[in-house]
């Protein structure tokens, strides 16, 4: 069951499973819909889409092992987690990764710290720090 909407994003991927597992299990996102080319994640009150990358733009798309992060973009994503310990041995496993512990920040009441999803994408992730 979808949750109203009060905000969202969208993250363009190559493989839609693999980005869609990574941002379920560290932000702890439901899948609360998926079709052939996308799915929605949701959380109470935020909504997160991963859109396949048309196959023919996806195709020019190289994606390294481990994952190079595209940190040359207008738009970081942000997103609440209970616990960057927790999300940072989350992430490794699904082809991500956090910043060690010594690069974490306090930023308005909260800890933070930058990471990237399985194709590069750069996130940040905040803990509540209350």
């Amino acid at each position: 069951m979808s949750v109203p909407f009060v905000a969202g994003a969208v993250v363009y991927a190559k493989n839609v499973p693999e980005v869609s597992a990574f941002y379920a299990e560290v932000a702890a996102l439901h899948t609360a819909h998926t079709e052939q080319g996308y799915v929605v994640l949701e959380s109470s009150g935020f909504q997160l889409v991963i859109v396949a990358i048309p196959a023919q733009l996806a195709a020019s798309i190289h994606v390294a092992v481990p994952p190079e992060r595209r940190e040359d973009t207008a738009v970081k994503l942000v997103l609440p987690v209970p616990s960057i310990a927790t999300a940072r041995l989350a992430a490794q496993p699904l082809g991500g990764q956090l910043n060690p512990t010594e690069r974490e920040w306090e930023f308005q009441g909260s800890r933070v710290c930058d990471g990237h999803d399985p194709e590069g994408n750069v996130v940040q992730f905040r803990e509540n720090a209350t």
